[in-house]
């Protein structure tokens, strides 16, 4: 299967540490070569790269790598082809508007038989599973809440009602994000840690690479990464519980009981 990568922050913050040890399972260090991608929030914009070639091979990747292109919200993946042909328009992550936001989306598993009846005005593109069920969402939500976006407590709930009803039909660990909050569902494997003060030097599992976060950061920063699976030896990663649905504002996830 894909594997996933999310960055949710309080302040922007470049992804180039984690990326290049995601981006290594692009075809090195793991078998996902299918295409890659990734999204940054700046303000009300979006920045998304998407190439069909593998990650470790890409030059985009290594653009990518290099630029640290500064956001709250990231969301990458890497590609290993279950549904739809290694095409540019398979590549996640994929990009809608709904409520004049953009939103963004990405997703690990297989669904079986999943067909929704898609009759508005969000229509895949490409032939996978994965934007269809992105359509589906969206479409749904604009059907719950009209034209105006609800409050975080409506819209967690009824993203949870929709996420269980599309893992029905197969595997579905996904990240959506709007640029104000990261919403993140685990069907069987996601992890997250959370990077504050005081911070430690993070030593990459898929790479020679160490970075001392403390020398490359203020007191008040916060950043939380969620993957598929843990990036680093050396810090404590927090695995979601099958099932769970998490919100990330700010570099941390958001207690349910917070309104």
């Amino acid at each position: 299967m894909c594997q996933l990568l999310a960055m949710n922050c309080n302040v922007p913050t470049d992804i180039v540490f984690s990326f290049t040890g995601f981006a290594h399972r692009g075809g090195r260090t793991d078998t996902h070569h299918d295409g890659w991608g990734i999204a940054f929030f700046e303000g009300a914009g979006v920045r998304h790269f998407v190439d069909h070639q593998a990650a470790i091979a890409s030059p985009i990747a290594e653009l990518i790598k290099r630029y640290p292109i500064k956001s709250t919200n990231v969301i990458a993946h890497i590609r290993k082809a279950t549904q739809g042909q290694v095409a540019l328009e398979n590549c996640h992550p994929f990009v809608r508007e709904l409520w004049g936001r953009y939103w963004v989306f990405a997703h690990n598993g297989d669904l079986k038989e999943f067909k929704p009846q898609l009759d508005g005005a969000f229509r895949p593109v490409g032939t996978t599973d994965s934007e269809h069920a992105f359509c589906f969402l969206l479409q749904e939500l604009r059907r719950r809440f009209g034209n105006h976006p609800p409050a975080l407590p409506a819209l967690r709930a009824a993203l949870g009602e929709l996420v269980g009803a599309v893992s029905a039909y197969g595997t579905f660990n996904m990240m959506l994000s709007d640029g104000t909050a990261l919403f993140a569902h685990c069907s069987t494997k996601l992890s997250y840690v959370v990077r504050q003060y005081p911070f430690v030097t993070a030593r990459l599992s898929d790479e020679d690479l160490s970075v001392d976060f403390s020398q490359v950061t203020t007191p008040q920063d916060r950043v939380a990464i969620i993957v598929t699976e843990p990036l680093t030896t050396n810090e404590t990663w927090t695995a979601f519980a099958p099932g769970e649905l998490l919100v990330f504002i700010d570099g941390a996830p958001v207690p349910a009981t917070i309104q």
